[in-house]
């Protein structure tokens, strides 16, 4: 497909990561004792998360925090307006894992390559910029994980763009009760926590990027309920095994505000796609809207009954 900006690549981006990296992402996201291959380095078992790239992006090589904004702001894609990164959300991510991260990146260089798939003009609201994004070691040219997403830049749309294609959806059944419901209380630490993985967003720990966005104040990273909903998936379905996620996208329809607790409902579909089953699901905040919509996860499920977990 042609457009503005699209094809545009920019420049390779190394990233690394610790295993120190790997226990702080797991703790951030809800991962229990009862699965210490996540939460113990000498565990004989010990895995790193198998969303953790979806961070990557953000943290690049450094532990220490990072100016978001001007990270947002270092490369300009060419034929489209310069978009404002003060007021960006994410629009829905899609996580595909065809090789398991070794536990730290030592040893080995690993670089974050990203190119532009569409920037659509949505009128009034924004305007949306969709990319590719491949986790590759570089020596060998394999890639780990490629994360297809969009993010929208709040009412800095009308230049003229293209709308962009419809969107597929996955929607949640609604004929039949969900095979299994998880739920979470946040609190105002959430987002504190889980924003030194690397994605140091100021909408997350101060309230005034939130009440300039509309939002009111803070809100928790979408991220986080993206992330913490995968980790539920793979714990109450997979067995807590990270060979048992292969692929994981979700909406962001809603923000969620620390306090607000959220619950999953998913539904096992039955359909298989090259032997991994479809799972479909939806994260609401108790009492209110849908956060995260369009859940769709590829999964090597297992035989527990179904039910509320």
């Amino acid at each position: 497909m042609s457009g503005p900006g699209v094809g545009f690549e920019y420049p390779p981006q190394e990233v690394s990561w610790t295993k120190r990296d790997a226990l702080l992402f797991a703790n951030s996201i809800g991962a229990t004792s009862e699965e210490l291959h996540f939460l113990y380095e000498l565990d004989p078992n010990f895995s790193v998360f198998p969303t953790y790239p979806i961070i990557l992006t953000f943290k690049g090589t450094t532990n220490d925090v990072v100016d978001f904004y001007a990270a947002q702001k270092a490369v300009a894609i060419p034929g489209v307006p310069v978009f404002d990164s003060t007021r960006v959300v994410d629009g829905q991510r899609l996580l595909q894992n065809f090789k398991p991260l070794p536990p730290t990146s030592a040893g080995k260089k690993f670089e974050i390559r990203t190119k532009v798939l569409g920037v659509y003009d949505k009128g009034r609201p924004g305007t949306v910029v969709e990319t590719q994004t491949d986790l590759v070691e570089a020596s060998s040219g394999d890639v780990y994980t490629r994360v297809i997403s969009s993010s929208f830049y709040v009412a800095q749309g009308n230049w003229g763009g293209p709308k962009g294609p419809a969107t597929v959806n996955f929607p949640a059944p609604k004929d039949r009760k969900p095979d299994v419901v998880f739920e979470h209380q946040t609190t105002a630490e959430t987002s504190l926590l889980y924003r030194l993985n690397g994605d140091y967003n100021p909408l997350h720990a101060h309230p005034e990027p939130g009440k300039k966005m509309g939002f009111g104040g803070i809100i928790i990273h979408g991220l986080y309920s993206w992330n913490w909903a995968a980790h539920g998936l793979l714990q109450h379905l997979g067995a807590s095994n990270p060979a048992n996620l292969k692929e994981y996208q979700a909406r962001f329809a809603s923000p969620v505000r620390p306090g607000d607790k959220l619950v999953t409902s998913a539904w096992r579909t039955g359909k298989k796609e090259d032997g991994w089953e479809e799972v479909r699901f939806e994260v609401k905040v108790a009492g209110g809207k849908v956060c995260l919509s369009n859940g769709r996860a590829l999964m090597k499920c297992d035989d527990a009954p179904k039910g509320k977990l």
